[in-house]
């Protein structure tokens, strides 16, 4: 973490020390008193309904060895150090960008519609075979998250894997500009945020933002299966010498896989490449393989030997909620994938559940895909309509949005194996009386719909 003198970081952030001698060493940086750490900088942010300020007593009293105050707050507390700035959450973004100035690590920024926070954990595992990584943890992905990854870092980090969210136009481009990465991955682009932005191609322009904050020399490493991720690449002035390497499905690719076969414990799979023997990952699903492909892209660019590569994406540890094989007392198989859901990760999650074998019924609890503006009803409706009772068993809905998947998909089960939920204590209850030991479920859903609770209940 940043550990600089009080009047090193007003430096970085080109003011002043106020109401304490410059020696005061800081040591890290919080936004929430509930998390505070002795010896850090308190920065209290502005938000619709609260303001960070109204803490920064406490922040101090709790250990904190100095504060931000904005200027148009009026007086900073008596007694306390603190800098004086112009806005905190900018201050926030500079010291970050600052900070990673004065560090030798090298960064890797990924976006993406799906696929960040697993691609996120694939690069980190292959580039910790061989060097110190840090990477983003949790969800630290928009323009408070990224700032205190950055500040997270060690003198002594080589590499951080840095993960860029948006729900908007320009926001990648600001976390770009805070990063300056050295290497960009863009996974693939889906519907997710067309209600805020309402078309593939704009989402595409948005992801491509991600070049804005790249040094010359660079590499942007992408889905080549994407075309309008191309197109929109094409419309910006990119760095001076970028370079690009595409993965994918299709062997028009620079990587691509040549084989893929799965078990209940991962995906084992051969690329293109004489260098590797067949390769493993503890992830299940095909989209997963793709995810891998650009972080072995990352760990050739950056010097790891095929044999690190392998390793490190065998020894893969994951952020949760992300497609977890989880194995209730009774022996039920539960993939869990309740961490977030769009079309395109929806389709991805059934074709795994529908691909996997040795089991006996197959469930399905699909939640509300959010945030799919317009087209929502359609959307849901083109899932009910990929399902199929020859490759799944039961399926259960859960939400106002999810009616449409039964809706489209009831027609061609037999009666009683579609069922739409507004109770998800009652839907939890009849999957968990009906499951066998024998049986597999998929739990999918966006955040908000919470289906970790069906989880729960079937693990307990």
């Amino acid at each position: 973490m940043i550990q600089r003198t009080i009047v090193h970081i007003a430096t970085m952030l080109g003011s002043e020390v106020s109401g304490t001698s410059n020696d005061i060493s800081i040591h890290g940086v919080s936004t929430d008193t509930r998390s505070i750490q002795a010896g850090s900088l308190f920065i209290p942010l502005i938000g619709e309904n609260f303001d960070g300020h109204a803490y920064a007593e406490d922040a101090y009293h709790k250990g904190a060895a100095a504060i931000l105050w904005q200027n148009d707050h009026g007086a900073a507390p008596e007694g306390i150090p603190y800098i004086l700035v112009a806005d905190t959450l900018a201050a926030l973004q500079r010291l970050a960008k600052a900070y990673r100035k004065e560090l030798p690590v090298r960064i890797i920024g990924i976006t993406g519609s799906n696929g960040k926070t697993t691609t996120k954990d694939l690069v980190a595992s292959v580039l910790g075979s061989t060097f110190e990584v840090h990477k983003t943890k949790g969800n630290l992905n928009n323009h408070i998250g990224l700032p205190l990854t950055l500040l997270q870092l060690e003198e002594t980090t080589q590499f951080a894997v840095v993960e860029m969210g948006m729900s908007g136009r320009g926001e990648i481009a600001l976390l770009s500009e805070i990063a300056e990465p050295e290497a960009a991955i863009i996974t693939m682009i889906g519907e997710s945020h067309l209600l805020q932005l309402g078309s593939r191609d704009e989402i595409a322009r948005a992801k491509a933002e991600i070049v804005t904050g790249m040094p010359s020399d660079s590499l942007i490493i992408y889905n080549g299966d994407e075309p309008l991720i191309e197109q929109a690449l094409g419309e910006l002035a990119l760095p001076a010498g970028l370079r690009r390497i595409r993965f994918g499905h299709a062997e028009s690719n620079d990587r691509y896989p040549t084989g893929i076969r799965m078990d209940a414990d991962g995906a084992y799979f051969t690329i293109n490449s004489t260098d590797y023997p067949e390769l493993f990952i503890p992830l299940l699903g095909t989209h997963n393989v793709i995810n891998a492909l650009a972080a072995i892209s990352i760990g050739e660019a950056f010097g790891a030997s095929p044999e690190a590569i392998a390793a490190g994406l065998r020894s893969l540890q994951m952020t949760s909620m992300r497609i977890e094989k989880l194995t209730a007392a009774s022996g039920l198989t539960v993939l869990n994938d309740a961490y977030n859901a769009s079309p395109a990760s929806m389709r991805a999650a059934i074709a795994l559940t529908e691909q996997l074998s040795g089991f006996g019924r197959k469930f399905l609890v699909l939640g509300d895909m959010l945030e799919l503006g317009e087209h929502e009803e359609q959307f849901h409706r083109g899932i009910g309509a990929m399902l199929s009772p020859e490759r799944v068993d039961y399926v259960f809905t859960f939400g106002r949005l999810g009616r449409f998947i039964a809706d489209e998909a009831a027609p061609h089960f037999p009666e009683a194996q579609v069922r739409a939920y507004e109770d998800k204590a009652q839907l939890a209850e009849e999957l968990a009386a009906m499951a066998r030991a024998e049986d597999l479920v998929l739990v999918k859903g966006s955040r908000g719909m919470r289906l970790e609770q069906v989880v729960q209940s079937l693990l307990a």
